[in-house]
Parts: C-alpha cells; structure tokens; sequence
C-alpha cells in the first residue's frame, strides 16, 4: 500500500517543531522506521510530516559523572559504536544487537523506539530497567518523565499530540552495576515472543535496587516486582515461580500466554546468571 496524502516540513528547531505540531494534525518523523510502516498501511494518516533530522544537537551523547544523555535522534548503530554507551550504560549495549537488522540500525532511533512504544520492543524495558528519565519539550516547557511512568498503554506514552522527546537521561553504571538481557524470538532481527532487561547493583550477596523489566507480555513492558524480591535474595526458582503473580501475558499470533510465561522464567534463569545470581 502507498501513505495517504500528506505535507511535509523540516523543522530547524525543537521550538519551530512543537509550533508546527500545535497547529496540524503531524507526527514527528526522526529515523521513520516504525512511523513509514504504519503510513504505508494507512494505520496513521497525518496531514503533515515534520522531519526533525536537521535540528541540530539531538543526536549528540553526553557523558557526565551522575549520566549519559542521549540524544532522541541518536541512531542505533551510533549507540552500538559508541565507547560512552558501552561504558556507561552496558544494558542498552547488550540489547542494542537484537534490534532489527542492519539497515534498520542505520536509521532508527532510540528517541523514536520510545516514542513509538511497540511494546515488543526492546529498548523501552532497558530503560524502565536502568531507572532512566525521558526529557520532554513542549508548549508549556521542559520537563523529565521517568520511564516508570512515561508508558501509559498500548502504543500510548506520557507525550502529547504537541511534545518532543528529545533525549533520554540514564544513570551511569558503578563497579557494583550488574546487567542482563535476553529474548525470544523466531528468527534474530524479528520482535521478540518474550523478552528481559535487568538492572541491579551488587552488596555481597545481595542484588539492591534490582529491576526486572519483561517486553512482549502487556501493552507495556512490565515490572516483575514479586520476581525481584526473591532474586534479590538469591533464591533464582523462588523468582520463577513469583512470575505468575507479576505476569498475565495475553495469547497472540506469536504464542499462547502460557507458553510465554513459561518462556519468561527461562528467561529469568538465563539473566540471574548474567547477574551472577544463578544457584550455584
């Protein structure tokens, strides 16, 4: 299928795009590898696209002692390349492989995946995993939503029809920081059936701080809340069996809830030995 009829304007500016958004029906267009998909089925038909790709400075990576900044316009084989990334934020570099193909790394980008929130996705559950903070600019201004709270449902965020993502803001990873992330999927490069991030930052024999967020089972990446409390105490069967209470994956064309449940927890044993947390 071919898009419907639409406008087309270069925004030079964050302020001159949220002014274009606040009086069109517009989408935002940054690495157009889920947006020209949706148009090419005509499951989104806005009057105008506004391409973001000139303005300056949002694909730039900050590194400071507390943070990494990405920038929304970031691509993924810039993330892949990057020593800051890899550095600072190790889980996005682990997880950054699985996304799509080649071609489709080249222009992606880690604003839009979030943007988009497909909820197979990978790169949304990294970052409710690490604790990160989304920056929003605006008509009323800027403000920082962190990821806990800035997917809403299904393909919907914390966004309005007039905000720009503009960069993503996560903590910067200790010697103490343990990381994980593994997937299911059919073939490498497809959405995954069921998917993990974990975060955590390692006392002794304890996990403090351990995040567990799963993709491809809700409308959003899920917290398995139950699961972590166990593992963080070391007891890797414990936090399987907690999954029940956490998840309820619903049936798709890719697999039944249950059998993805049962994919989680071997999910969640494959990460706690990436965490170092597995029984011995």
């Amino acid at each position: 299928m071919k898009p419907a009829p639409f406008a087309y304007a270069k925004a030079r500016s964050v302020a001159a795009a949220i002014e274009l958004l606040a009086s069109n029906d517009a989408r935002l267009l940054a690495g157009g590898q889920s947006l020209i998909a949706t148009l090419n089925m005509r499951l989104s038909q806005p009057a105008l696209l506004v391409d973001i790709n000139g303005i300056a400075g949002l694909d730039r990576i900050a590194l400071t002692n507390a943070h990494i900044e990405i920038g929304t316009l970031v691509r993924y084989a810039q993330a892949e390349r990057s020593p800051e990334i890899a550095r600072a934020a190790p889980l996005i570099a682990l997880a950054l492989p699985h996304i799509g193909h080649t071609a489709i790394r080249n222009r992606g980008t880690l604003g839009g995946s979030l943007a988009f929130a497909d909820p197979a996705a990978e790169l949304p559950a990294c970052m409710i995993a690490l604790g990160a903070e989304i920056e929003i600019v605006g008509p009323q201004g800027q403000r920082a939503v962190k990821a806990d709270e800035f997917f809403k449902d299904l393909f919907e965020t914390a966004l309005t029809a007039r905000d720009v993502l503009t960069a993503i803001r996560v903590p910067v990873a200790s010697g103490a920081t343990r990381v994980g992330f593994a997937e299911f999927a059919r073939r490498h490069g497809d959405y995954a059936m069921v998917g993990l991030a974990a975060c955590a930052q390692a006392d002794g024999t304890r996990l403090n701080d351990l995040r567990l967020a799963y993709f491809g089972v809700g409308a959003t990446p899920v917290r398995a809340r139950k699961a972590e409390a166990a593992l963080a105490e070391g007891d890797v069967e414990a936090g399987v069996s907690a999954l029940a209470g956490d998840l309820d994956p619903p049936d798709d064309v890719q697999a039944s809830g249950a059998v993805k449940t049962h994919l989680a927890g071997v999910l969640l044993r494959r990460v706690a030995r990436q965490l170092g947390r597995a029984a011995s």
